[in-house]
Formats: structure tokens, sequence, C-alpha cells
């Protein structure tokens, strides 16, 4: 799963200068054109519906608002666990609750939600979920298959995040959206795929770096391998010692108000000792069964 997070620029809009009055046949029918291309204009640029949003249900559950056009009770499992993501987020980060609506758009079918993604946003890789933030709205964009949790949870946790914050670096703002995604009772579950990888990348050879991570400002220089390392490094921070959850903290703390506090790697280099070699070690701790890190 992929998530645009530089803000798209908002709806498109058109602006046609009034045509001035003058005198003759041919001055009135120029007017009468122009007026008709305002309206067409408007026609085809206003509202996403004409571009087949779904909306013919709506549901509200605090921050989340769900437009579907099939009906989902709010008592639905599905929408009582991002309720709970939320104050999961919230009390892991330290994160004040906001209000700040996030709009998912629930399609019912994949090859609808494909077809608006190509209209809306052409150009985007085919990816089962997308959040995309405007000026106008925070937005996820899904449709009900096999992993709705899952999706639902990881682009959510995006919402969140840019509904808190000042801004979100990538790599964190992928680190933390995989860390909620997996569902349960407490978060912090582990990935097991992710360990197992990160477990034969170690092996070969391979180190940690979160300066590069922290260089990546596109998300099409987001890979698989980045999603995993992201998430390593936050697993890490939260759950090795009081001193990386620490830091952690005090740098989302300050992305509350601030949009280019000091980088988090410079932080740990100065206070955790052989953070890499401590990351190495931890990540060779963690095992491919079920898994629950203590809060």
């Amino acid at each position: 799963m992929t998530l645009v997070h530089s803000t798209l620029t908002s709806r498109t809009s058109s602006h046609v200068e009034p045509v001035r009055r003058r005198a003759g046949w041919l001055a009135r029918r120029l007017a009468q054109v122009a007026v008709l291309i305002v309206l067409i204009c408007g026609c085809h640029l206003s509202g996403k519906k004409d571009l087949g949003l779904p909306g013919r249900h709506s549901l509200r559950a605090d921050q989340l608002v769900v437009l579907s056009d099939f009906k989902l009770q709010e008592n639905h499992p599905l929408i009582q666990d991002l309720v709970k993501l939320r104050s999961q987020v919230s009390r892991v980060l330290k994160l004040p609750l906001k209000t700040e609506d996030v709009t998912v758009y629930l399609f019912s079918d994949e090859l609808a939600y494909h077809q608006y993604l190509q209209t809306a946003h052409p150009g985007l890789p085919s990816r089962r979920a997308y959040f995309i933030a405007t000026e106008a709205e925070l937005a996820v964009y899904t449709y009900w298959g096999d992993r709705i949790q899952e999706d639902l949870r990881h682009e959510y946790t995006h919402g969140l995040l840019h509904a808190g914050l000042k801004t979100v670096p990538l790599w964190l703002d992928e680190g933390l959206a995989e860390y909620f995604e997996v569902a349960g009772p407490r978060p912090g579950n582990i990935q097991p795929d992710y360990v197992h990888r990160l477990t034969l990348a170690i092996q070969n050879g391979w180190r940690p770096d979160l300066t590069r991570l922290e260089a990546l400002d596109k998300i099409e220089l987001m890979h698989r391998a980045e999603y995993r390392e992201s998430w390593a490094w936050v697993h890490f921070m939260l759950h090795s010692s009081p001193e990386t959850r620490q830091v952690l903290l005090q740098y989302v703390n300050e992305l509350q108000t601030d949009r280019n506090p000091e980088p988090i790697s410079t932080r740990l280099a100065r206070e955790i000792p052989v953070c890499e070699a401590r990351m190495l070690s931890y990540l060779a701790g963690l095992n491919t069964h079920s898994h629950v890190a203590g809060q």
C-alpha cells in the first residue's frame, strides 16, 4: 500500500473574464457562448461525484467519515476497530485527539475504485488503497476487499497523523502506518514477513541507515525494502528501551508545531550509544511467531 504524501492541488477551477457588453448580435452571441463555456466547465470540474465517487451512504464515528454506496452500521466491527485505532495512535504517540475529518471513500468493488483513480489521479501506480491530502480534505480511497481492515488501518493512520502534525516525514509516515496496520488489542504486533526478510538482509550484509531514509521525499522512492526498514525503526524506538521511545515521542511532539525539527537520526546518534548495533540486536531478537510487544 502506497500513499500520496505531498498535498495535491485542490479541485481545478475555471475562471472566464466577463464579456463586455457590445452592440450588435455578434457581441450578444459571444457573451452567450462565454456563459455556456463557464457552465460546461463548472459541471465538468465541480464535485467529485461526477468522477464516480461513492456517496449514497455516509457514516460518522469521531474523526472518521465513511462515504460508500452500500450501508455500513456504526457498530460494524471494522468501524469500531478504526475508532479504537484512533485512541491507540493518540495514546502511543502522546498526541492530543483531533477533530479534523478523515474521509474514507469506500468503493464496493475494485474496478470502480481503479476507474476513479485513473480519472481523478492519472499516473498513480495501481495499489489497493491511497491516502491523499489536499487543501480541501484528508481523504482515503479504497475498496471492499479481502484485506480491507489492514488497508483501512494503514491509511486511516496516515490521516490521523496528518490531522495532528504540521508535517510528517515520509519514512515516519510509512513506518507508523505499517506499525499500526496490524490489528490487535494493543499495538506492537510484529510483521512476520518483515522480520524474516530483515533477518535475511542482515545475514547478507545489510545495515540500517536512517539518514538515507530521512532523505527520501517522494513516494516513488519508497519500495518494499524502505517500508520494512521504516517499520523496523519505529518498532525499535517504541519497544527497545525507554530512551529510544522518548527520542521518538519527543520528535513527534515537536512535529505538532515545527515543520523542520532536528532530524531524529541526529538525536539518536547523540543520545543512544551504538544505536545501529542496538537496533541490529533488537531485530535479531524478534521472532516470526505471534507476538505483542509490551507497552
